[in-house]
This record gives structure tokens, C-alpha cells and sequence, in this order.
């Protein structure tokens, strides 16, 4: 065959109402949402949404066949073909060209660097690679689909053989891409971060000190504390640190981790966990973290340094690790990662605390971060709490699926945006970000203090599968301090593009993004254990203090240190 004619057969035999509807979807797709994107996921996202129009327009073709309805002549069907994709690429052009002023938007709103621009060829070549694949992909399914059909027209009829060959089409390609490439992908990504998790670290020994985790007197193995755990255990300020900052005495913040390989169950590695905690007598302390991590077991030194320095190094915190995968791939294929975790651990630490005296007892908090904050949630039962309540919990970041996040949000008070809800008088939860919260800080807490940290430029929280056929809420109002102007919806394209922004959000500056600052856990920290020994100005200082030293570890590190894992 000759290949110009097969090419020329191929182009002809496009859809001009789907060029059309792909060419409006390509141009949406360059559009602004939360996260700046390089020219690689801005070209794959415009390819795929392209491709998405294009189906929608062939599925219109296709009914308007079906129904019978009157079609032009072939001469005005061309006529009007090429004034659409004349049109079409006129619009392609104009967006390609705003493409940096609009990635700019999002980069000024989170205090980045312009770019100079967006490079649209490169965004072209990407997307029509992509728009290829998928575009084979479907007509593979067309065929496979037709194969079906022809072979069952022999048992029933034509149009019934045509509708089980398309849903037998469907099945099979939905079990290859989700028992196959998913699930294979799911545990070659499990297997690489396990294997990233047990390596040793030759700038991190051992604690010699016997009151430490994974020291030789401890009851957990240094060994067993895996990558993450051994990072949350030695990375954290000792009392002369925390004493050089705030100019009175410290003591020793207590730290537990149990890793993955500490015991073979979630109960047995809660129950290690209760026993170190007893151990290094961190019941004894003023305040006591239960801790669920991120799904690589990573826990943010920008929240836990913060309520330590806080509270003089009088803190206890534990925790137990549930898993090796970080939190946007757990959340999209396995959110019900950790709940088992979460809710065992907190069974173990709250039982024992409640036989404790209660005025010789520390107040008991919850604290996670991203799938940690969604698995805490789930660690505590009202009617298991509610004769002897915890103090509260921090809970940054909060992943969309959280049911307790989106009841609240969706049953916020009238008026008060969705990016950083008020509810009710706050006495029992309040919404806080960069700028803190909206709540007057004299309004008067109830016996337990919950606080939700979140940025609305943080795609995990705000992601929602209804954004394909309505606004979110977040988006009607005023926007969020550090969300693009320009942001604009756009049925199914939106959601394609937070979407995308889910996988990368944790690449964003601190403080934007799903990257939440030390600076602004002060706020929060503050309000939750309710800090009152700090004036004003000390505030500033630990504040100013904490976020140097955390940009200055985020920019300098090379895997080693705490931050290199930031976001979750």
C-alpha cells in the first residue's frame, strides 16, 4: 500500500465535529489551575484532553447517524469543515501564546520566578504523540469491539451483537489496565520505594543515647526503623537547640517510630510502639503526639520541629509507618492504605491514656499530613472518645476523600469561602493557611480544639471527581491568596487538570502547594495546644528562625535530610 495514500485515507477519515470539540479542549487544557506545569505535562495533559474531545465529537457524529437524522451536502460539509479548523487554529494559536503568561499567573501567586515561555512547540510535539496513542488505543478498541460483535451476530441480533461487543470490549480492557497495568505498576512502584526505604544512610549512626528510639537499649532495631523512620528519629532539635533559640531550658523531645519491619501485624507494631513510648517515659510529658505519617512513612519535620520548639521540648510524639508509596499514589489506587495502622495505634496510646490520672496525664493530640491526616481522621471513634475526650489534632493538607473534611466544608457558615471555611462559632474546628485563620484569636475554645491547615493552591484537598460537570466552590468568590486569577472552569478539563496537579503539588515553593511550612504550623500549633507562654515578637523570631532553616535544608538537600521527602 502506498504509505501517502494510507496517510492521506487516515486524515480524511478524522472527525471534523471531534477536531473541533479537541481543539477546544487542547486550548482549555493550557489554561491556568493551581500548579505551574513544564512543557512535558502541559503537552501530555493538552494531548490527552484533545483526545477526549475528539471522542466526544466522533460519539456525536455517531448518534446523529444512528438517529437519522438529515446531514449537509458533501460541499457544504467541507466548506463548513474549513472554516472550523481555520477557527479551531486560531484558537490553538492565541492559547499557545498566552500559555506562559497563564503558567506565569500561577508562579506569581506562589512567588516564583516567571518564565519566558511556555515553549509551544515542544507542547505541540507532546501532545501529538500523545493524541496518537490514545487515538490508536481506540480504534484498536473499535476493532477488538467489532470482532466481538461479528462473532455473536450468529446468537442474537445485529444492533443487541454491536452494544455486547462494545460492553465485552470495555470489560476486557478495563481488567488489562487495571489487574494488569495498574496492579503491575502498583507493585513495581511498592517494591522500588521498599527497597529505597531499607537503605542505610552513612551520615545517620545509630543513637548512642540509651533513651532514644533505635538505640541499643531500645526496644526498637535501628535496622527495622526503615529510611523514614530513621530520618523522623535523628533529624529532630535537641534540647540545646531548642534552648539556643528560645533562651530558657529544654528538655529532650521524645520521639517513637516503628517501621514496617519492627512486627509482622499493624496490632503487634502499635503494641511495640505503646511499649517504647512507656520506655522513654513519654507519658510523662506535657504533650503527646499520635502521629499517622504520609504513605512513605514520612513524617514533616516542618510540623513536628514547630510544636516542640513550642512547648520546650516537652513533647512526646509516636508513630507507626503503614506503607512505602507517597500519599498521591496511595490516595488515587489504595486510599484505605493505613486506616488498619492508624486505628491500632490510637487504640493502644489512648487505652493506656485513659488510665492514667487525669491532671498527671499529657494532653493527647493528633497530628498527619496529606494520607496521614485522612488515616487520622479515621484512628479516632466519637463514642470511644466522647466520655474522655484528646485535646484535639492538627491535621494538614487534608486529602479530598476525607468524609469529616468535606462534611464540614460543605456545611461551612454562609459567606465564608470554601478554601478556608468558618464553622459555627469555632469553638471546635477552625480552618487556617498562610495568612492564619479567619476566626478572631479571642474566640473561646470548647474542651477539644481541632484545626485544618490547608493552602488553597493544595490539589489534594480540593480535587474532586464532580469538578468534570460543575464549578467547585472553591472557585466561585474571591479565590485563595495564592491562586491564579486567571483560573477558569472548564467542564471535564478541569478536573483532567487538577488531576494532574495532584502528582505533582508537592514540587511547589514551601508554603504553596501541598508543601506546608513551619512558619505557619506556629499559627496552628499555637492555637491547638494552646500556647500562651510566647509573646508576640518571640513568635516572630521562632517563626522567621524555623522557615530559614527549613528553606535552607529543603535547597541543600541531596535525599539525606528530612526534607528531601517534603510534601509526602
Amino acid at each position: 500500500m502506498n504509505p501517502a495514500r494510507h496517510i492521506r485515507r487516515q486524515l480524511l477519515s478524522l472527525s471534523g465535529v471531534g477536531l473541533m470539540l479537541g481543539a477546544l479542549f487542547f486550548a482549555a487544557a493550557l489554561t491556568p489551575t493551581l500548579v505551574p506545569r513544564s512543557y512535558l505535562t502541559q503537552g501530555a495533559l493538552a494531548g490527552a484532553c484533545f483526545a477526549i474531545g475528539y471522542l466526544a465529537g466522533n460519539i456525536w457524529r455517531w448518534l446523529w447517524h444512528y438517529l437519522e437524522l438529515p446531514e449537509p451536502s458533501a460541499r457544504l460539509r467541507s466548506i463548513a469543515n474549513a472554516l472550523i479548523a481555520a477557527g479551531c487554529l486560531i484558537v490553538v494559536i492565541i492559547c499557545l501564546w498566552r500559555a506562559a503568561e497563564w503558567q506565569n499567573s500561577v508562579r506569581t501567586a506562589m512567588q516564583m520566578a516567571p518564565v519566558e515561555t511556555a515553549h509551544p512547540l515542544k507542547v505541540s510535539a507532546v501532545a501529538l504523540i500523545t493524541f496518537i496513542v490514545l487515538l490508536a488505543l481506540a480504534r484498536l478498541f473499535l476493532v477488538v469491539s467489532r470482532i466481538l460483535a461479528a462473532r455473536t451476530t450468529r446468537f442474537i441480533p445485529r444492533k443487541v451483537a454491536n452494544v455486547v461487543g462494545v460492553v465485552i470490549a470495555g470489560l476486557l480492557f478495563w481488567s488489562i489496565a487495571n489487574n494488569f497495568l495498574i496492579r503491575t505498576a502498583f507493585n513495581a512502584l511498592d517494591s522500588s520505594f521498599r527497597e529505597f526505604d531499607a537503605l542505610f544512610e552513612p551520615a545517620r549512626p545509630q543513637p548512642t543515647d540509651p533513651g532514644r528510639t533505635g538505640s541499643a537499649a531500645s526496644l526498637v532495631n535501628w535496622k527495622e526503623l526503615g529510611r523514614m523512620g530513621r530520618r523522623f528519629i535523628a533529624s529532630g532539635p535537641r534540647a540545646a537547640d531548642i534552648s539556643a533559640v528560645t533562651g530558657q531550658a529544654a528538655q529532650e523531645p521524645v520521639r517513637v517510630y516503628v517501621g514496617l519491619g519492627g512486627a509482622d501485624t499493624a496490632q503487634a507494631r502499635a503494641r511495640l510502639a505503646l511499649d517504647e513510648l512507656k520506655r522513654q517515659h513519654g507519658f510523662d510529658r506535657a504533650v503527646l503526639v499520635v502521629i499517622t505519617p504520609t504513605g512513605t512513612g514520612w513524617i514533616d519535620p516542618s510540623a513536628m520541629d514547630t510544636v516542640e520548639y513550642l512547648h520546650h521540648g516537652n513533647v512526646a510524639s509516636v508513630a507507626v509507618q503503614y506503607s512505602y508509596l507517597n500519599s498521591p499514589l496511595s490516595l488515587l489506587f489504595q486510599p484505605e492504605y493505613g486506616a488498619e495502622t492508624a486505628r491500632a495505634l490510637f487504640s493502644e496510646i489512648y487505652g493506656y491514656w485513659t488510665t492514667l490520672p487525669k491532671d498527671r496525664r499529657p494532653r493527647l493530640y493528633l497530628h498527619g499530613l496529606s494520607l496521614g491526616a485522612l488515616n487520622s481522621e479515621k484512628s479516632a471513634e466519637l463514642f470511644e472518645t466522647i466520655g474522655d475526650p484528646i485535646a484535639g489534632a492538627l491535621w494538614s493538607g487534608t486529602p479530598f476523600a476525607s468524609r469529616i473534611w468535606h462534611s464540614i466544608t460543605a456545611n461551612r457558615n454562609q459567606g465564608s469561602p470554601a478554601w478556608l471555611p468558618e464553622f459555627r462559632d469555632g469553638r471546635f474546628v477552625r480552618f487556617m493557611n498562610q495568612n492564619g485563620a479567619t476566626v478572631p484569636p479571642d474566640t473561646p475554645w470548647g474542651p477539644m480544639r481541632v484545626v485544618y491547615l490547608q493552602y488553597a493552591s493544595d490539589a489534594i484537598t480540593f480535587f474532586a471527581y464532580s469538578d468534570a460537570y460543575q464549578t467547585p466552590a472553591w472557585m466561585t468568590g474571591p479565590r485563595g491568596p495564592d491562586v491564579s486569577p486567571e483560573l477558569r472552569w472548564y467542564p471535564i478539563v478541569t478536573m483532567l487538570q487538577l488531576a494532574l496537579d495532584m502528582a505533582v503539588v508537592t514540587k511547589t515553593p514551601m508554603g504553596f502547594g501541598h508543601v506546608y511550612a513551619p512558619e505557619h504550623y506556629v499559627d496552628a500549633w499555637v492555637a491547638v495546644t494552646d500556647v500562651h507562654d510566647w509573646p508576640a515578637d518571640a513568635l516572630a523570631r521562632l517563626r522567621s528562625h524555623l522557615a530559614a532553616r527549613a528553606r535552607q535544608a529543603a535547597a541543600a538537600s541531596a535525599g539525606e535530610d528530612a526534607y528531601a521527602d517534603r510534601g509526602g
